[in-house]
């Protein structure tokens, strides 16, 4: 799951990326309200953990912008505030969830867990194509009886592709998907996690568009 973190405090902002990381998100980090918005709009995020107070605007300030747009990402605001009426000026603003700091990384990572499956649930926990099916909470594709695990970047590949059926999904957007703004990736990294999922799903199901990119096959 791709996560845009918009935190100012420098030290908190490394902690909150790293944590993610080593959950299985990947997620980027800006440090202000400018950086967040230009974010947002260049790149497709599946969560935004969005801080309430940034040097340069408020994180409800973005909110609001983001939903009067009709941005439905699902929002975890971050806080000091703990009083009641401003959690609720926060959801009425459009944010889905609430923390309020200090909190432990295990709990962000489990709210964030709990928007996405939230969000996934119009088109049902788990995707079928054919005989695959597929559950992206678990990361377990199966075929007839058998399970076949999957690691979290053939997973998260795995649904991009079953989401769209006998649709090509460009290069550009499965990296997106898969990878943050700082890691180090090597120019083959989406072949090779295509590979090893095609190893595991069998390789007639992912075909390839030369020069654009990959499609699952529907039939």
């Amino acid at each position: 799951m791709r996560v845009l973190v918009v935190e100012d405090d420098r030290l908190l902002g490394d902690g909150i990326q790293a944590g993610l990381r080593a959950k299985g998100f990947t997620p980027d980090w800006v440090t202000d309200g400018e950086g967040a918005e230009l974010a947002l709009r260049q790149e497709p995020f599946d969560l935004l953990v969005l801080d309430w107070l940034l040097p340069d605007r408020s994180g409800i300030a973005i909110l609001r912008r983001l939903r009067e747009a009709g941005d439905t990402t699902p929002v975890l605001l971050l806080t000091v505030k703990d009083e009641v009426a401003d959690r609720v000026e926060g959801l009425d603003a459009g944010a889905d969830d609430y923390l309020t700091k200090p909190f432990d990384l295990e709990e962000l990572a489990a709210r964030l867990r709990a928007l996405s499956r939230r969000r996934s649930q119009p088109y049902a926990e788990s995707l079928r194509v054919g005989d695959l099916v597929f559950d992206p909470e678990q990361m377990v594709a199966g075929v007839a009886d058998r399970e076949i695990p999957l690691g979290r970047r053939e997973g998260e590949l795995l649904e991009v592709l079953m989401s769209q059926p006998g649709i090509v999904i460009t290069r550009d957007r499965l990296e997106e998907r898969l990878f943050g703004w700082d890691e180090a990736v090597a120019s083959n990294a989406l072949q090779v996690h295509i590979h090893h999922l095609r190893q595991k799903i069998g390789p007639q199901r992912i075909e390839t568009v030369r020069g654009i990119g990959y499609r699952f096959v529907a039939d």
